[in-house]
């Protein structure tokens, strides 16, 4: 089907329909470093090897079709560029990680091409300094869990990840890996947009991550620094919009996170002693819970972020507190103080309190019923007349009264 599809937009677009070939590779072996390879517009068969620093355009006219079989590209060398190619039919193998292109160098440019029907997107193993850049990358058409991620990084360092479209993938993974930058790319409709395992002082800006079950997922990974992102409509039984498992020393700032079901999770974070992580200027709207600890945890810093439309500012499990940690000059849209001396900042400490008897919490189930008008009244009788002293959650002696809205 794919390849009669393939033949059709060629006849449309006025271009010859071959079958698939197998000349390419030998055009590859052929060629000197530093050589740019343009092979005439058609379908090539694959899957390919690239062991020397050549340049393969397909100057949008190129199609690599692996066959069901394999990868369609496998890259071993540093120093080449693949741009401008269609690469689509790898294998669907998890085990061989059948890719769109096997990535096992250094200094590489991959850019512009689009990668359909490959289980896997970009494997790059034991590979620096590469960029990955402009490319559109989907899966095959099987159930989520059992797709290929994006982009695969495996103990690899120092390469960027940028200006990529990515649909109906699994995840985007880096294990074992650091000092790589994951910018601008937008990401809809997989299951960890972003995933992180063992890995230090990588940099997330400006990436746009939509419709997926996860937005980022840092576990173990310190120093990560994220900047700028939009994240939103992660939602279901597991929906986060961030999340963190023994995770240290991260920035998270500026970013949008909206309409999930919970915006932010951590679970002994931060693990490290005297370390902080520190969530500062961030958009943190119209999520069911704003905030979850599953532990009760300090170490955390909270200043100048929005909080607003939230079904539930915070929740701690098991009754805990998370006013150990920092909250200071956010804005509640909760908060019911005065700003009588004029100076943006409420008069009063801003204080959020758990009521043990909140059916929600006590039975899960009931959380479809979040925001109804019976839940609603139990909410409000149990903060008029609690049955038990309401435990105090955090305060934030600072709250602000105004802060600039960047919905």
């Amino acid at each position: 089907m794919v390849r009669l599809l393939l033949a059709l937009l060629l006849m449309l677009a006025g271009l010859p329909v071959l079958a698939a070939r197998p000349g390419l590779q030998a055009m590859i072996d052929a060629a000197k470093p530093g050589d740019i390879v343009q092979p005439e517009p058609g379908v090539y068969a694959g899957p390919i090897t690239i062991d020397k620093g050549i340049t393969l355009d397909g100057r949008g006219k190129v199609t690599i079709d692996a066959g069901g079989k394999g990868s369609v590209i496998y890259l071993h060398t540093d120093g080449a560029v693949l741009r401008n190619l269609h690469l689509t039919n790898s294998g669907a193998l998890h085990n061989t990680i059948d890719a769109g292109v096997q990535v096992r160098g250094k200094f590489n440019v991959i850019k512009d091409n689009i990668i359909d029907d490959c289980l896997f997107g970009l494997d790059l193993q034991q590979s620096e300094n590469n960029v990955v850049r402009r490319n559109r990358i989907s899966s095959k058409e099987v159930a989520l869990g059992m797709r290929g991620d994006a982009v695969r990084l495996w103990y690899s360092f120092g390469n960027k990840i940028t200006d990529n479209v990515i649909r109906n993938a699994r995840d985007m993974v880096v294990w074992y890996s650091k000092d790589n930058l994951i910018a601008r790319n937008d990401s809809r409709g997989g299951r960890y947009a972003l995933h992180f395992m063992y890995s230090q002082y990588n940099k997330v800006e400006g990436n746009t991550y939509t419709d997926n079950s996860v937005g980022i997922f840092l576990m173990y990974s310190d120093g990560v620094e994220i900047r700028d992102n939009y994240i939103a409509r992660a939602v279901g039984a597991t929906g986060v919009g961030i999340g963190f498992k023994e995770t240290s020393d991260v920035t998270i700032e500026n970013n949008r996170i909206l309409y999930n079901a919970t915006a932010l999770y951590l679970d002994v974070s931060p693990y490290q002693p005297d370390t902080v992580n520190r969530f500062t200027g961030n958009v943190i709207a119209f999520n069911n819970i704003a905030v979850r600890f599953l532990n009760d945890w300090q170490g955390n810093a909270f200043h100048r972020n929005l909080f607003k439309g939230n079904l539930t500012e915070v929740v701690v499990s098991d009754g805990a507190t998370a006013n150990r940690n920092d909250w200071q000059g956010n804005y509640w849209d909760s908060y019911q103080g005065f700003d009588l001396d004029g100076d943006g900042i409420g008069d009063t400490p801003y204080e959020n309190y758990s009521y043990a008897d909140r059916i929600w919490q006590d039975v899960p189930a009931a959380q479809f019923f979040r925001g109804t008008p019976m839940l609603e009244v139990l909410d409000f009788l149990e903060r008029l007349a609690p049955f038990t002293p309401p435990q105090l959650v955090l305060r934030d002696q600072r709250p602000l009264m105004e802060m600039e809205n960047r919905l």
